[in-house]
């Protein structure tokens, strides 16, 4: 790739509001996935009696429910992130191969739809 390119799209605004808004959204839903995560092995470990006592008068422990959850909030938060990412982030991503694009212009050769990685 030309370095001229590569300076263009590091320049533009919306690489460097993508890059910021993205990595900012990344860690936060890496957090929060962690948490659940790691809160429910520690409660494997450390709270054996609970994962282990029975739901009501059945035979389900609160481990069934609670693995479950964990399950489930992964697809949640993956379902969260590709949304945003097919709206805003894609959107970013566009105008930020629009731009570089048209700086490609006074070449003379046509402008071709590069994947720019941020």
């Amino acid at each position: 790739m030309d370095q001229d390119v590569v300076q263009r799209v590091k320049s533009d605004p919306n690489y460097q509001k993508l890059v910021r808004t993205r990595s900012r959204y990344g860690w936060m839903l890496t957090w929060a996935v962690m948490i659940v995560y790691y809160g429910f092995t520690c409660l494997n470990a450390f709270d054996k009696e609970f994962m282990g006592s029975r739901i009501g008068a059945g035979v389900m422990s609160w481990g069934v429910p609670l693995g479950l959850f964990v399950i489930l909030f992964t697809v949640v938060v993956t379902g969260i992130y590709v949304r945003r990412a097919n709206s805003e982030f894609d959107a970013l991503t566009d105008a930020i191969q629009r731009n570089a694009a048209a700086g490609d212009s006074g070449t003379g050769a046509a402008p071709t739809k590069q994947k720019v990685r941020a």
